[in-house]
């Protein structure tokens, strides 16, 4: 059986009896041959055998046994008066196996230290590894076996990204960059498990130098993320049908101004059609007039397909889709939604914003769902003051949040009652309503999808009198598409 193949329990006893013979054989040349080196001086083998199986106290021990070999073999070989070089050799024996002995011992001290740390490391839930610059495994934690699956030994010397078939959110090589430009780096990583199975980890590395600044190894500590990453999918799908009906809800209160919008430019698509057969049937067909009637249908139609697109699209339930928008398309296209809602309760509505304002990125018809939310009710509010005084506003500016940066704050703004002071802390509130038949969800489900677009929405009293409602929405980062 080679050595090797010894069970641990069989190598303990083996590595002392394999020392103390190696002993023996030093002290016996040394005693019984005359030779003119110093033979004592290997009993340093027998210190550095002794690292496999004993500890610090242990190496200086068997060192002291070694020294006192030394001394009786010469007190046997030499007698009483000993030559000056025998008496040289025996010094360099003795210095040479207390030498290696504090070395030795120094060694054992550092290593228990090390295991005594790496001890602690398998006490906690978090998986940790290190691996070297070549991102083969040196150290594998108690967690990290549990979770993946794979035994410590059987993961060491093995490439960490092709043992668990590691999914990175960004290239490995600018990861890598930023690691060594920064010396650490966090992000999510997705880790096939030795059973197949996929898990999400929140994956923190902690990059290692040496005394000359040299990369060395790299820490890995994850934590499990995959239940959490879980329970937010389905929180982001519940969120979503929750908007998706809200819409549908918006919409049915808008019947009256859609069937407007529909019906009018089709009923000019019928007159217009009526008035180009009249122009045919005249006994000599005045074919410009009827080129003109045509080329009005084909605009009335055009006009009728883009109502009906906006309101497919307002109704669709799809992903989320973010993208680059310009604000003021984005109002201009949610107020033409409105614009009969406007007309039927005789209110004058006032937008300023400008067309060069940097694109914020986000969900269009999220977002529309947002500013119809904010029109429709200011509308309402208005019913209960004169209408000479209905004035609804809605501007955009370029701003500084202090909450989210660079952004662009769309304001809508009407001269209405305002809010009371006992309403306003609540206004975003999930099932709060003021509204005899009010669900109390649509300022809630706007705040979610303002949140969700990385921004915020908040409302106020003006001095001046009405209510003003303010949404901040970060800028496209320089170079989105």
């Amino acid at each position: 059986m080679s050595f090797h193949a010894l069970t641990p329990a069989r190598r303990a006893i083996a590595s002392p009896l394999f020392a103390v013979l190696v002993a023996i054989t030093i002290f016996t040349v040394d005693t019984v041959t005359s030779l003119d080196i110093a033979v004592a001086v290997l009993y340093v083998a027998v210190v550095l055998l002794a690292l496999d199986f004993t500890g610090y106290e242990g190496i200086l021990t068997v060192a002291a046994g070694c020294m006192l070999l030394t001394v009786l073999s010469f007190v046997i070989s030499h007698g009483a008066d000993p030559e000056p070089g025998p008496i040289l050799r025996g010094f360099v024996s003795l210095a040479a196996i207390t030498i290696t002995a504090l070395l030795a011992a120094r060694n054992q001290r550092a290593v228990a230290a090390l295991r005594e740390q790496a001890s602690l490391l398998d006490l906690t839930h978090d998986t940790i590894f290190v691996r070297d610059r070549n991102d083969v495994i040196t150290y594998w934690n108690r967690a990290a076996a549990e979770l993946y699956g794979w035994r410590r030994e059987e993961t060491v010397g093995r490439r960490a990204a092709q043992l668990l078939d590691t999914v990175f959110p960004a290239p490995q090589a600018a990861i890598m960059d930023e690691l060594e430009r920064t010396g650490r780096w966090e992000g999510e990583l997705i880790h096939t498990t030795r059973n197949g199975g996929r898990v999400t980890v929140a994956s923190r590395w902690a990059l290692q130098r040496d005394a000359r600044g040299r990369p060395v190894s790299i820490l890995e500590t994850n934590n499990d993320v995959t239940a959490q990453r879980a329970v937010e999918d389905k929180l982001h799908r519940s969120r979503m049908e929750l908007a998706h009906v809200s819409r549908i809800a918006t919409l049915g209160e808008l019947t009256a101004s859609i069937a407007h919008e529909v019906n009018q430019p089709l009923a000019a698509v019928v007159a217009n059609g009526e008035a180009g057969l009249r122009w045919l049937d005249r006994p000599v067909p005045d074919l410009n007039r009827t080129r003109t009637t045509v080329e009005a249908m084909i605009r009335n139609a055009r006009r009728a397909s883009d109502v009906i697109v906006r309101l497919r699209a307002l109704a669709r339930k799809a992903e989320t889709v973010q993208a680059p928008l310009s604000v003021a398309e984005l109002v201009e296209q949610t107020t033409l939604l409105v614009e009969r809602e406007l007309r039927v309760h005789e209110v004058q509505l006032s937008t300023t914003v400008p067309a060069d304002l940097p694109p914020v990125p986000g969900d269009r018809v999220q977002l529309q769902q947002v500013l119809i939310n904010l029109l429709i009710n200011a509308v309402q509010a208005l019913d209960s003051v004169a209408a000479d005084r209905r004035v609804l506003s809605v501007g955009a500016e370029r701003a500084v949040d202090e909450a989210c940066g660079d952004v662009v704050v769309v304001l809508v703004d009407d001269s209405g009652p305002g809010i009371p002071d006992d309403v306003l802390p609540h206004l975003f509130d999930a099932f709060f309503t003021t509204k005899r038949e009010g669900m109390g969800m649509g300022l809630s489900i706007c705040r979610s999808i303002v949140e969700a677009h990385g921004g915020r929405i908040s409302a106020e009293n003006r001095s001046e009198g009405g209510a003003s409602f303010r949404l901040a929405l970060p800028i496209a980062p320089a170079g989105a598409t």
